[in-house]
């Protein structure tokens, strides 16, 4: 049965092209913004409150009938990849989740997670049940950790450190390290070092350096560029690599008119990726593929007010 168009999704979105994961079927089990950390370039935003409680959020029957249904159209993607609005390992049934996938389907599954809650036996376990698990490391030391990823007060470096370094003891998986660069804050000689001393603790399959190529929580988060990135990954050395743009795509139909609809939402009013998500009932992280769409096409520019940043078409803005 080929793929075709359906009624907009609550959980999941895509297959869409990822820089990592090729064609990639995203499956959203945390909702907006519940996450362990307050991170700088986040292409959410701001994280009102930061938790370290796992707990059920939605009912998982109702994420897998989503997913059934997609699968049944014959929708194909190289990864099914659990990720969320905040962070995905806040979700107490994670476990069960996978297993559930695993069950519907022989598509791979890939877990993004910002690692901060590995140090706990249950969230290694359940995110073992993952064939490829991808969590972060942007810091070397404390003090960059706190300024990069502002995390929830019991949560150090080290939690993070020590947490991946036994998921790794215990995990027969691939583990794909991002590290996410931001010039002035991570990426001086000092930092890269202790960085790599780290990296080498956690035993990764692969390290990936990404940068800001989304709007981010806060102004002045820009990429850097290739040839930086390059060089960054050749002082952390071994399986080191940039990660490239994503694999160019024709827009299909419901691209197209998903982009046309959320330009006709900030031709109307500025709105947040949340205003998007809730008036369009896609999930935070597709609303954030369409504007970055637009802002490439420089059909839309954003301001930032107080905490959240707001999108608009810049002929409407006077």
């Amino acid at each position: 049965m080929a793929e075709s168009e359906s009624t907009p999704s609550k959980y999941i979105y895509g297959p869409v092209p990822s820089r990592r994961l090729g064609r990639s079927l995203g499956v959203d089990i945390v909702p907006p913004k519940i996450c362990t950390l307050d991170c700088v370039y986040c292409q959410i935003g701001r994280t009102p409150a930061k938790s370290t409680t796992r707990r059920d959020f939605d009912d998982i029957s109702a994420i897998l009938s989503e997913l059934a249904d997609k699968l049944s159209r014959g929708v194909t993607a190289d990864y099914i990849t659990i990720g969320g609005s905040g962070e995905p390992t806040l979700n107490s049934r994670l476990g069960e989740l996978i297993d559930r996938i695993h069950d519907l389907t022989t598509i791979p599954v890939a877990l993004l997670t910002n690692g901060t809650l590995f140090d706990r036996a249950d969230v290694r376990a359940e995110a073992g049940k993952a064939n490829v698990v991808i969590p972060s490391l942007d810091a070397g030391d404390e003090a960059v950790f706190e300024a990069v990823n502002r995390p929830a007060p019991d949560i150090s470096i080290e939690n993070v450190v020590s947490g991946l370094s036994r998921f790794r003891d215990e995990f027969g998986g691939q583990i794909w390290l991002e590290v996410f660069l931001i010039e002035g804050m991570n990426t001086d000689v000092e930092q890269i070092t202790r960085l790599r001393e780290l990296i080498r603790r956690i035993r990764p399959d692969k390290i990936q350096l990404n940068s800001a190529v989304r709007p981010a929580a806060e102004k002045g988060i820009e990429a850097l560029s290739r040839e930086r990135l390059e060089e960054i990954a050749q002082q952390i050395g071994g399986h080191c690599e940039v990660i490239g743009a994503a694999p160019a795509v024709e827009p299909s139909r419901h691209e197209q008119r998903a982009c046309a609809d959320v330009l006709s939402m900030l031709k109307r009013r500025p709105c947040s990726v949340l205003d998007i998500s809730a008036g369009l009932r896609i999930p935070p992280n597709e609303a954030i593929k369409y504007i970055t769409e637009l802002q490439q096409q420089g059909t839309i520019a954003s301001e930032r007010r107080g905490t959240v940043t707001y999108y608009f078409s810049p002929a409407d803005s006077a």
